[in-house]
């Protein structure tokens, strides 16, 4: 499964004090209590670099900036602790650590369960507003990674996951039923197939396609019972098929990469346009390194 078990590794989420870090804050927050984890905070002091004639060396105040990153991160911290005491025990911990952003939540990620960060922007504009540090992120990130937008999603609605019959498909599909079983909602699949390069007749990859799913699928009934499942297999490109699939849910789960992948890959093409669309929370799911 792309997301370990093991209760010992944290939910790494990034903060800042802007409200869109907020927002995956409380994300974060909640997944954490809901999925009995640590919660790590974590906030990079990353010093703004100006230059000037015959300098040779940024100038900022590095007291200064560690004061305000302590103040930032306290203040996300006793937020932490107000959202998951309704919910669950939760262990919080906080990091103020010099580096870039970057940098420093890729490290971390090495050791988390799920590093959770925020995007910007907002509908058509969400292409060219998807933060850096969250692109960046989702590409290198050693765990699987979760992209919570600034938007309202419905938290009845359902999971959506992306299924194409690769490795990396079944760690999506094997998170998406967990999330779908804890949050009491349910599930719809969705492959996608085309004719492009194809010569065989559209009855012919409909059924293939269907088949693919349902042997992605198989033994998910048994284990998750409550969930019901929407099986959705159209021709379409499949980032325009899970995302509007999506309009309709909660989150959408994808793998890293799929049929075309290879190991090592940091960002499939289908996993990169559902990530520059996607209007509710998304995880990518990629194995544990070293898997």
């Amino acid at each position: 499964m792309s997301i370990s078990p093991n209760p010992s590794k944290p939910v790494v989420v990034g903060v800042d004090g802007s409200q869109q870090s907020h927002i995956a804050l409380r994300w974060a927050a909640e997944y954490a209590a809901h999925h009995h984890a640590p919660l790590q905070l974590v906030y990079a002091l990353e010093a703004p670099v100006d230059y000037g004639p015959g300098l040779v060396a940024p100038i900022f105040d590095l007291e200064a900036l560690r004061h305000h990153g302590e103040s930032v991160i306290a203040a996300a911290a006793a937020a932490a602790a107000e959202i998951t005491a309704p919910l669950s025990e939760v262990t919080i911990s906080t990091e103020a650590v010099q580096g870039s952003a970057v940098a420093v939540l890729r490290s971390r990620s090495k050791s988390a369960r799920l590093l959770v960060v925020g995007s910007r922007g907002l509908g058509a504009l969400r292409r060219t507003l998807l933060g850096s540090v969250s692109t960046s992120l989702a590409r290198h990130a050693a765990c699987p990674v979760a992209v919570i937008p600034e938007t309202e999603f419905d938290t009845s609605a359902p999971v959506v996951v992306g299924v194409d019959g690769s490795a990396c498909s079944a760690d999506a599909i094997a998170l998406a039923f967990d999330e779908a079983s804890r949050r009491g909602v349910g599930l719809i699949a969705v492959n996608a197939w085309s004719e492009f390069y194809r010569y065989d007749a559209r009855a012919t990859m409909q059924i293939e396609a269907e088949a693919v799913l349902a042997e992605s699928l198989a033994g998910y009934a048994e284990k998750y019972p409550e969930v019901l499942v929407d099986r959705v297999v159209v021709e379409d490109r499949p980032a325009r098929a899970i995302l509007t699939a999506s309009a309709r849910a909660q989150l959408i789960v994808v793998g890293s990469h799929g049929r075309g992948g290879f190991a090592g890959m940091t960002l499939g093409s289908v996993a990169q346009a559902v990530l520059h669309g996607a209007e509710c929370p998304l995880i990518i799911a990629r194995p544990e390194a070293g898997n």
